[in-house]
């Protein structure tokens, strides 16, 4: 496992190492928010927690007095396991407030570090307050660390929006080169700088697709680069800093980085930082779902293996959309039929496996495969089976393996449509598969759907005889 982008793993905790219970909560009068820059001088205040992120060495973290920054009394020493400790496969959490802190007159988080050897930290930043509702995480990664104290300045994008922020620093950290480590960190704390300048906002030029009634992220695609005492940093964080603008409202608005889908149709998303622009733009396009649900199956449960539908039971599939893909599934309920809808789609694989255990399926004794899709866009639709062989090497090149692809279209038996705004059944006799290249069908272990369209529903996946 590697380390340098782990605001996608940071925002769940399991364990939680409580620094103090003393919280106050209340819903008729909240606490209005604080204006206090220390995460940590000497020692937590009462209203602070740090909660290890999931994964990681939970009791990672102590509160030391023999090693300090100057004119300290304590500091945090974190311990970094190794590859293969049984307590974690780094070490890592989210230092959080149960009274939300107004951050917004500062523009830089500054904390002083040093490591036991020379290594670069994998990543630290501010905003994840570990409730899985983080709208303002802002991180930078691969910062070096020495033997020696060392300041450490993390400029905040847009400080406007931290005036109710309840995550006040985060850091995570694996091994390096495989062994394990050991941090101190000290004086974490908010601060006005003067050595912070020139922010250049970094929009990641790209097409999303999705559909209405989705929300599509658009995280992964925000950054800004700042100079620190004359040297360019990156700071990668969520799209709620800067402001949207859409060419077209009907189709898509942004707001606090939340993009909301009107209607069918193509937009261009822009941003501005602060007030100034940002750098490159997002085209998001959008289709519309369909209304009804496909007809249901009529052969008898005896005669079929189900993979996706209401009407059979179900055999199990391992992912529907593999660690390999590229493509992004969501459940949605269609008519009130439960359908699976691919996006940002170019290829996804379905898999009936795991390193651990098999669901191969046996179609040895079925004669088709079916399945209904809702295609609102492009021309060629593909179907690709593979079987992994009785060799019981579940990884394709294990010496018996087979697998072949059907390319589907207006043209072709079964024809596909696509853009008539109506499910289309999809009945492939499995011997099309077997006129080609696929040996065997007693240890299918994937399907693999591709094709030029960017948005596809699917439904009712079974084969049967």
């Amino acid at each position: 496992m590697t380390f340098r982008g782990f605001a996608r793993m940071m925002l769940v905790a399991v364990g939680v190492l409580s620094l103090s219970s003393c919280s106050r909560k209340s819903s008729l009068t909240p606490y209005p928010p604080i204006v206090n820059p220390v995460v940590f001088g000497d020692a937590f205040d009462s209203q602070e927690d740090f909660q290890a992120f999931g994964g990681s060495k939970y009791d990672a973290l102590s509160i030391v007095t023999d090693t300090t920054h100057a004119g300290s009394a304590a500091a945090i020493k974190i311990i970094v396991p190794s590859v293969g400790d049984p307590a974690g496969s780094y070490s890592g959490g989210a230092f959080i407030t149960h009274r939300a802190r107004d951050f917004s007159g500062y523009n830089a988080l500054s904390f002083w570090v040093r490591a036991n050897r020379p290594v670069n930290l994998d990543v630290c930043g501010f905003g994840n307050d570990n409730t899985g509702n983080s709208k303002f995480v802002a991180q930078r990664s691969g910062v070096p660390v020495t033997t020696q104290w060392t300041q450490v300045i993390i400029p905040i994008p847009n400080a406007a929006k931290l005036n109710n922020e309840a995550g006040m620093f985060y850091f995570a950290e694996g091994p390096q080169s495989g062994v394990g480590l050991t941090l101190w960190m000290d004086d974490i704390k908010y601060v006005n700088t003067a050595s912070v300048s020139n922010p250049r906002g970094t929009l990641a030029a790209q097409t999303i697709s999705s559909i209405v009634g989705l929300t599509p992220s658009l995280s992964g695609t925000t950054s800004t680069k700042f100079a620190i005492n004359g040297v360019d940093a990156v700071v990668t964080h969520f799209p709620g800093y800067f402001d949207f603008a859409s060419s077209n409202p009907a189709v898509a608005t942004v707001k606090k980085g939340i993009v909301t889908l009107k209607s069918g149709g193509s937009t261009v998303l822009s941003a501005t930082l602060a007030g100034q622009p940002v750098a490159g733009t997002i085209t998001l396009s959008a289709d519309a779902p369909p209304t009804v649900a496909p007809l249901k199956p009529t052969l008898p449960a005896s005669d079929v293996i189900s993979l996706l539908g209401s009407t059979y039971t179900n055999v199990t599939v391992d992912k529907w959309s593999a660690d390999w893909d590229r493509a992004d599934v969501t459940d949605l309920r269609v008519a009130g039929d439960a359908v699976k809808v691919y996006t940002n789609f170019i290829y996804a694989g379905i898999e009936f496996f795991t390193p651990t255990s098999s669901h191969l399926i046996d179609a040895s004794n079925m004669t088709a495969i079916h399945m209904d899709v809702f295609l609102p866009t492009g021309t060629t639709f593909k179907v690709q089976l593979v079987d992994f062989g009785a060799n019981g090497v579940y990884d394709f090149g294990g010496g018996d393996d087979s697998a072949c692809e059907l390319a589907f279209n207006a043209s072709t038996t079964p024809s596909v449509v696509t853009g008539t705004g109506q499910w289309v059944p999809i009945d492939i006799p499995l011997t099309a598969f077997t006129d080609v290249s696929l040996n065997a069908q007693a240890h299918i272990a994937q399907l693999i759907l591709s094709g030029d369209m960017k948005t596809v529903f699917v439904d009712n996946v079974y084969f049967h005889k």
